[in-house]
């Protein structure tokens, strides 16, 4: 099983168990899905409930009903399985952008790195020099079974 980093329980949230994850994953609404299995420690925990609260995910796991009983879980990071992700074929995570072909027009590259820039994401791109694009579906095509981004630039980048 390959597990994918989703984040981090930070703290509980009132009495029910409900326990509230710091978390900066690109794809929230394909793992924060009732009934889709999280992976805290070794064990994996079955999602109840799911709600946003401010910049956190708050989620209720089954069988635990009480703040004390989710308490040992505080501190742990929160994976979840990449088969479970379900991500088509125009979609991947930042780490494996990094292994992708980038073509832009006729020139071949690849990406060094996948900047957050809080709002956005930049993809940092080397071909025969140095690109910053918008990682936005405007410009970036994303097409995983051949492991290749396609950029559209446009008038004035």
């Amino acid at each position: 099983m390959d597990k994918v980093y989703i984040g981090k329980i930070v703290n509980t949230h009132g009495v029910k168990g409900e326990l509230r994850i710091r978390s900066n994953f690109e794809f929230k609404d394909k793992v924060f899905k009732i009934n889709n299995k999280l992976i805290i420690g070794d064990k994996e925990y079955n999602i109840r409930s799911y709600r946003k609260h401010k910049t956190f995910d708050m989620v209720c796991l089954d069988d635990y009903n009480n703040i004390n009983d989710v308490l040992f879980l505080v501190g742990n990071k929160v994976y979840i399985d990449k088969d479970k992700l379900d991500l088509n074929n125009e979609e991947a995570l930042d780490k494996e952008l990094l292994n992708y072909k980038v073509i832009i027009g006729d020139e071949e590259g690849r990406v060094i790195e996948v900047m957050d820039t809080g709002n956005n994401k930049v993809l940092r791109v080397e071909t025969s020099i140095e690109h910053l694009i918008p990682y936005n579906d405007n410009f970036v095509k994303i097409d995983r079974n051949k492991k290749e981004i396609n950029i559209n630039l446009i008038d004035g980048m």
